[in-house]
């Protein structure tokens, strides 16, 4: 059962996957699973308080530069 700052901290994720992820060209994420996903994923397994900085380390390391590949919380 999913906490309900969880679910709160989730939930603007959820919003970006649903209406915006699926115009944006596809196959462009360089990591597995994508970071959106990844933020989920991290803040189900780790709480809102660590969770979301991980989620925001991740989304500072994707950048050109980066090799990518996969990476789960």
């Amino acid at each position: 059962m999913t906490s309900p700052a969880r679910s709160l901290a989730i939930l603007p994720i959820r919003l970006y996957q649903l209406l915006v992820s699926p115009f944006i060209r596809a196959n462009t994420c360089k990591y597995h699973p994508s970071c959106s996903e990844y933020a989920v994923l991290a803040i189900r397994k780790h709480g809102v308080l660590r969770g979301v900085p991980m989620a925001g380390w991740r989304l500072l390391r994707c950048n050109p530069w980066s090799h990518g590949g996969v990476d789960y919380p």
